[in-house]
């Protein structure tokens, strides 16, 4: 499963999460893609208050900050489950 992580250079928060998406790696197939939402302006209006967040590009569902390993398994097995 591709998921994408939105965040920005500099944001501890963003590195916390991707620290949590290392963790669930191992429970779930899944690859992150990071997107730096400094670099497109769509992205800063709909996210520059809100990141972290964890999406699925698929189904456009989003998980935002503040998540925990459990609160991101969660998170995927409701993808899983509804695909």
């Amino acid at each position: 499963m591709q998921l994408q992580l939105l965040g920005t250079a500099g944001c501890h928060l963003c590195e916390l999460a991707d620290a949590i998406l290392t963790s669930a790696k191992i429970e779930y197939d899944i690859t992150t893609d990071y997107i730096d939402i400094a670099e497109q302006t769509q992205w800063q209006a709909l996210y520059a208050t809100r990141i972290p967040v964890l999406r699925h590009p698929v189904t456009q569902k989003e998980l935002g900050w503040p998540f925990d390993v459990a609160t991101v398994l969660a998170f995927i097995s409701e993808i899983i489950a509804n695909d």
